[in-house]
């Protein structure tokens, strides 16, 4: 946050000094200005825009969950959804049962998909 400060402290001084000069100097403390709002623009496009997106895909495929899907859970654990109550949902092993939170699932088996 001390690195935003200082930047955005250093352009406003740039644009002070500026003041008393002529207008074609004026024009350079805006134009920092407008430099740093672009950079705030692209930033949001290419950080948080995506992660926004990932995060709706991911809601999406936990509440489309269905009792039979093949899914992977956090910590790379793979089953099949035998049964949903609320937010918690039982997934079968190899080796037994696992109740997991709905939250707890990542994605759908991919090789599942490909049979499909």
């Amino acid at each position: 946050m001390n690195i935003i400060q200082t930047v955005t402290n250093q352009g406003l001084a740039q644009a002070q000094a500026g003041a008393g000069a002529t207008g074609d100097q004026q024009s350079g403390g805006w134009s920092i200005l407008a430099m740093y709002a672009l950079l705030f623009v692209g930033m949001y496009f290419l950080l948080f825009a995506p992660q926004r997106k990932r995060q709706k895909e991911l809601e999406k495929l936990q509440s489309d969950l269905a009792v039979g899907d093949k899914v992977l859970a956090a910590g790379g654990i793979y089953g099949r959804v035998v049964s949903m109550k609320d937010d918690r949902v039982t997934i079968e092993l190899d080796s037994g049962r696992m109740t997991v939170h709905k939250s707890a699932i990542m994605g759908k088996d991919a090789d599942a998909i490909v049979q499909a």
